[in-house]
């Protein structure tokens, strides 16, 4: 199959492959927390990016593409919420459980792009910087990770969300990470549908970009 016609078998809201679509998955997960995305342009239509999984399951939540042309970002309306932005620079402080509304932002890009965001978004070289409590290495098997506490940006944006929203929404956003993931690489080839969360629907197929679309075993 050529990368036209495989991209083509891509769900166009959800990125993952028709056959393993997760877009029935998608349940509103209500906040007081607002979620803001600033994510770099590069990783707008990767199949393999997490952050606009995030934006789709949390109505209290934005997507801003940045970085393209070199556009400068509008700053950022907070309203009465405090702002945090969640990137462990020197600064930064562990994110802690708040009685008032935050607004929770987060860059998605890789490591060299989300560092240059709090410096590029007018406002954002003010606002407190936080970082994630100690936790489980990521899950996260679609990418090579450079950083030995890197997480996806779900991951992340879900490990917040505990401390600042509570357990209930963490687990419902890494339920649909770990069925993201699995079936991902129940499509490459590298994980059984026997091990994939929820198991794979009857009758998909598999799409391989060498080799064409086959029968689902």
């Amino acid at each position: 199959m050529s990368r036209r016609s495989n991209t083509a078998a891509r769900c166009a809201t959800c990125m993952m492959h028709e056959s393993v679509c997760v877009c029935a998955l998608f349940v509103p997960i209500p906040t007081r927390t607002k979620l803001v995305l600033l994510i770099h342009h590069t990783e707008v239509r990767k199949p393999t990016n997490t952050g606009h999984l995030a934006v789709r399951s949390l109505p209290n939540s934005t997507m801003i593409v940045r970085g393209k042309d070199e556009t400068p970002t509008a700053p950022i309306d907070f309203g009465d919420t405090e702002p945090v932005f969640l990137y462990p620079h020197e600064d930064a402080r562990p994110v802690e459980p708040v009685s008032h509304p935050v607004t929770l932002i987060v860059p998605d890009g890789n490591w060299r792009q989300a560092g240059k965001v709090r410096a590029r978004v007018a406002g954002l070289s003010k606002v407190r910087c936080v970082t994630l409590p100690p936790g489980p290495p990521t899950i996260y098997r679609l990418r090579s990770e450079q950083h030995p506490a890197g997480l996806a940006t779900l991951e992340a944006i879900a490990r917040a969300m505990a401390v600042l929203e509570g357990p209930h929404v963490h687990d419902a956003l890494m339920h649909l990470f770990r069925i993201m993931v699995e079936r991902t690489l129940w499509v490459r080839g590298s994980l059984p549908a026997s091990e994939v969360t929820g198991g794979i629907p009857p009758g998909v197929t598999k799409h391989e970009p060498t080799s064409g679309v086959r029968p689902a075993t």
